[in-house]
């Protein structure tokens, strides 16, 4: 162990300790709203979506930030919990739902200016120790939830009731979930060892999609006639036939892709973990490079109606408008 390290434990546990002394009683992360913060949208997100022509960002500690010009100018959204969050999804410009560490789950009803708590893990099986990486909503009621260890949750009634779906789920070994990725009326889940999973509607079940790929997925995405899979050192694979047969896709970067998307003109966005932007005007088929004037770690982007992506990392949130030269 290195003196810097001997020091760096030696500081923790005098803090540790001394906090432990000074401090008041425990508050749960779940019970604990989160803290207003200035550097709230300057500090780590995880997600992004649009909300009718509103910008929605979530992020660690219950931080939840958005955005009415496009984001130029971010506010702190109030939020009664302080626990991770992961994932955002807004099926309406009014009703929105966030998920994230210890099974929270919250929704928006006034387009995600307040929350409320909707579940959390003290009330799931797998109790607060679960974890939601993804969600996704159709319409008001109809939404799904996924995370850690096969974690898959159903509701049909606005999140008030969530259902445990894990057995609805062609998962045997319990591999990781994580995202949830809807491509025209098909529904798809991605996961650890190159999982695909495609909901079939007639027997309500999630059933495997075999994929040439044996990493993680972190996501799909695709528009009718191309279906987009990415994940771990740079891979890609599209498919024209619905999952069929595959064709790899040379991304250019040898770091994981984290993150994609289809703007509105059906341009498809890839970005990495290094902060790489990646742009395909032929569905997927061949992606270029953009110059940025700044990049970061990227975990999530969203379309931005025609003027570029919005980009959500460890850094924060920024802009990229394909329009500038």
């Amino acid at each position: 162990m290195s003196v810097f390290k001997r020091c760096s434990v030696a500081m923790l546990l005098w803090a540790a300790l001394h906090g432990a002394a000074q401090a008041g009683p425990f508050t749960d992360v779940l019970d604990l709203p989160a803290m207003p913060s200035a550097l709230a949208a300057t500090s780590a997100l995880r997600d992004v979506t649009r909300a009718g022509e509103r910008l929605v960002a979530v992020g660690p500690r219950g931080h939840i930030v958005y955005s009415d010009d496009h984001g130029a100018h971010w506010l702190q959204a109030q939020v009664p919990v302080s626990a991770d969050l992961n994932a955002v999804s807004f099926p309406t410009a009014r009703h929105g739902w966030a998920v994230g560490n210890d099974g929270v789950v919250l929704h928006s009803h006034d387009g995600g200016l307040h929350w409320e708590k909707q579940a959390d893990g003290r009330a799931l099986a797998e109790g607060t120790d679960s974890t939601l990486l993804d969600v996704w909503f159709s319409d008001e009621q109809h939404g799904y939830a996924v995370g850690l260890f096969n974690l898959l949750l159903r509701t049909e009634d606005g999140g008030q009731h969530w259902l445990a779906w894990q057995a609805h789920s062609d998962n045997p070994q319990g591999l990781h979930l994580t995202s949830l990725a809807p491509v025209g009326d098909a529904l798809y889940i991605t996961g650890e060892q190159g999982l695909l999973l495609k909901l079939d509607a007639a027997s309500e079940r999630f059933e495997q999609v075999p994929t040439p790929y044996a990493g993680t997925l972190f996501g799909a995405v695709g528009k009718p006639g191309l279906l987009l899979i990415y994940g771990l050192r740079g891979n890609a694979y599209r498919s024209t036939d619905n999952g069929q047969h595959w064709q790899p896709v040379d991304s250019g970067v040898r770091v994981s892709l984290t993150a994609a998307g289809i703007g509105a003109d059906g341009v498809v966005w890839l970005a990495s973990q290094a902060g790489d932007l990646l742009l395909s005007r032929d569905s997927g088929a061949s992606f270029s490079p953009q110059p940025q004037a700044t990049r970061g770690p990227v975990t999530a982007l969203a379309d931005d109606a025609g003027r570029g992506v919005v980009l959500v990392g460890e850094r924060g949130v920024r802009t990229f408008d394909e329009r500038r030269p």
